[in-house]
């Protein structure tokens, strides 16, 4: 599989480099400062620096391949207005369409859903956690309209909070509602997620939620 993977230098994004290169993939990195790209060089890895908010520059990055990942996160602290989980969707959404590429996985959160919740996640602590992470969720939401609208192959993927512990490549995972008392998943997990829904079908129009 040839994929693309955009915020490959960050914690879920260096997994999931290495568990594709692992794996036998070819995989471009997409990055905005390659000396951050902690994986090390592999001929099967390709590394591109560009502006993931400009789709001309990005255009080439998604052409010709079998899927395209966003793992880019919120930047700032908690409580900073931040739209770029939306703003980037947009423009990687704007640069398939033109390359005429088709397979889209975007990394979400958990937070701000709350099907599937019992009632102390729903009643008590989500409705705290949104008040802290309001513009975080929000920008979450914002990114998930763009995707869902973009007509292409998508899959959201919507983990709790993150850890850097191992990969254990055991997970729990739900289509459209939360996974009960899932508080957090590792990074190498949800990266390990990523990559085998990439080739499946079957998750293709789908919100699915991950917890270890």
């Amino acid at each position: 599989m040839k994929m693309t993977v955009f915020g490959a230098s960050g914690g879920t994004g260096t997994q999931l480099v290495t568990q594709a290169l692992d794996a036998g993939h070819e995989v471009l990195a997409v990055v905005r400062d390659r000396a951050r790209l902690a994986v090390p060089a592999s001929p099967s890895l390709q590394v591109a620096v560009a502006d993931v908010m400009d789709p001309g520059s990005i255009t080439e990055a998604v052409t010709g391949r079998d899927a395209v990942v966003s793992a880019i996160g919120p930047r700032g602290g908690v409580r900073e207005l931040t739209t770029v989980c939306a703003d980037s969707a947009r423009s990687i959404v704007t640069a398939m369409q033109a390359a005429g590429s088709r397979r889209l996985l975007v990394v979400s959160g958990s937070g701000p859903f709350t099907d599937g919740d019992g009632p102390l996640m729903r009643y008590l602590a989500k409705p705290i956690t949104k008040l802290v992470l309001r513009h975080t969720f929000a920008d979450f939401v914002a990114m998930e309209s763009a995707v869902r609208a973009s007509g292409l192959d998508w899959t959201i993927v919507r983990p709790p909070a993150l850890t850097d512990k191992p990969l254990t490549g055991r997970y729990r995972t739900r289509a459209e509602l939360n996974v009960r008392r899932g508080l957090r998943v590792s990074r190498a997990d949800l990266a390990h997620l990523l990559l085998v829904t990439a080739a499946d079908p079957s998750t293709h129009h789908a919100a699915i939620f991950i917890a270890n």
